[in-house]
């Protein structure tokens, strides 16, 4: 009796990890900028005590300058940091990698059109051709211009 009692303590406990398994795999509840201008500043955080997770990785995207690091702590187990977008507007997807092996996914977008370089020299003003000037006739006496008087 207590080895069947044993045996179904032990199946139950089994069906229990099972069910919990996919819990593991839920999607990471972290923070990043959603709308950010070219060269602006991205941020991203993380609570493991609030669905989120311990990173493992950088956060990297094809939008960034360099992977976000995570370089900042805090309560409920906070992981924080910052990089810099590039310049080209469009939506980018960025990801990292937790420490229990979960990947977290998320998506920002570059605003507007990319600030113009800054050692390209600004171009002149297009200049218009001025109008030929109207060739001046000046009239040589009374005849061609006429007396004033009516035949």
């Amino acid at each position: 009796m207590v080895k069947k009692t044993l045996i179904g303590l032990m199946v139950a406990g089994a069906a229990t990890l099972g069910v919990a398994a996919p819990a593991s795999a839920a999607e990471v509840s972290w923070g990043l900028t959603q709308h950010v201008e070219p060269g602006g500043q991205v941020d991203a955080e993380t609570h493991a005590a609030l669905s989120g997770c311990s990173p493992a990785t950088p956060v990297t995207s094809a939008g960034f300058t360099t992977p976000l690091k995570w370089t900042e702590g805090g309560n409920w187990g906070r992981a924080g940091g910052h990089t810099t977008a590039i310049k080209n507007p469009g939506r980018y997807t960025a990801k990292f990698t937790c420490s229990d092996g979960r990947v977290a996914t998320g998506s920002f977008v570059i605003l507007g059109t990319p600030l113009p370089s800054r050692t390209a020299k600004p171009k002149p003003p297009a200049t218009s051709k001025p109008a030929k000037p109207q060739v001046a006739v000046k009239p040589a006496g009374a005849p061609q211009t006429g007396d004033g008087s009516v035949d």
